[in-house]
């Protein structure tokens, strides 16, 4: 039995790899929240990782508030770049395999090409760096890691883009939606299958992985996708970034090429709307 620590037990994302737990049962989750394990307390984390011996531990804590983390650094710092340190100093000590979820908000936007790995990291907001300095953290602490950067990710549980829109929908009759930035929605049930692939594969290709649905949108087309599936009454207004101003900047482009991913695990990403589409089901479903 593969044992495995998750952070950030009440993320999206973490809710995710729950619901997958029926399919792995090679695997043993132990899932804690921020009160059973405060990543950003080197005195909380040795005690989890003294307590129960781990092989993976699997860091789906974020502060992820985006425009928030301009006004408060220090708190984004805290959890993105000092607590991955703290995580990753306890997994060298521990010998316990980091996986890392990290985000294409490293990149600055300027590229007209899908980022690759190799690309230069550039952020252009508080919320970039962060997670940016956690990934270095990890680079000079370990040799085993997987950090794998995803974006604009949503899915059926906690906050997230789609679940904006469908509360959106019951309050306003229309709402403004950039259509000048691009990436690509990434259902996180989807990275979740990923994550747990690497784990049963026992994989040693370790270091940095993209990982993204197929495709791309802007966050007007998302949302227009969204409004079709769900056959929401809610009218969209196409605007530009500069007509939708936000405390934190935004990549202008920031689609991930997911080519050594998919080589190396040998697997095939889903196209966007398809995986949009799979949620929509799973919200009719509850």
């Amino acid at each position: 039995m593969i044992s495995v620590l998750v952070t950030g037990k009440d993320s999206q994302l973490a809710q995710c790899i729950r619901d997958l737990q029926e399919n792995c049962p090679e695997i043993s989750f132990d899932f804690k929240n921020s009160k059973e394990l405060d990543i950003t307390s080197e005195q909380s984390v040795a005690k989890t990782f003294k307590a129960k011996t781990y092989d993976y531990c699997v860091n789906c804590a974020a502060y992820t508030a985006v425009d928030k983390a301009e006004i408060e650094p220090q708190k984004a710092k805290l959890v993105n770049t000092i607590g991955v340190k703290n995580l990753a100093l306890a997994c060298k000590r521990h010998n316990v395999v980091l996986i890392h979820i990290s985000t294409d908000f490293v990149f600055d936007g300027k590229k007209k090409t899908p980022y690759t790995e190799e690309d230069q990291t550039n952020p252009i907001n508080v919320y970039g760096k962060t997670k940016r300095d956690g990934e270095i953290e990890i680079q000079k602490t370990l040799k085993r890691y997987f950090i794998i950067r995803t974006s604009w990710l949503y899915s059926n549980h906690s906050n997230n883009f789609v679940r904006t829109i469908l509360r959106l929908s019951n309050e306003k009759e229309e709402i403004d939606v950039v259509n000048d930035q691009i990436g690509c929605p990434t259902y996180a049930s989807d990275l979740s299958v990923f994550i747990c692939k690497i784990i049963t594969l026992n994989s040693e290709h370790y270091g940095i992985y993209h990982f993204s649905n197929e495709g791309k949108a802007t966050w007007y087309g998302f949302a227009k996708q969204i409004i079709e599936y769900w056959q929401l009454n809610l009218k969209l207004n196409s605007v530009n970034s500069n007509e939708y101003i936000t405390k934190a900047k935004r990549p202008g482009f920031s689609v991930l090429d997911t080519s050594k991913a998919k080589h190396t695990f040998e697997i095939i990403t889903k196209e966007w709307k398809s995986s949009l589409y799979k949620c929509f089901l799973s919200y009719d479903i509850q």
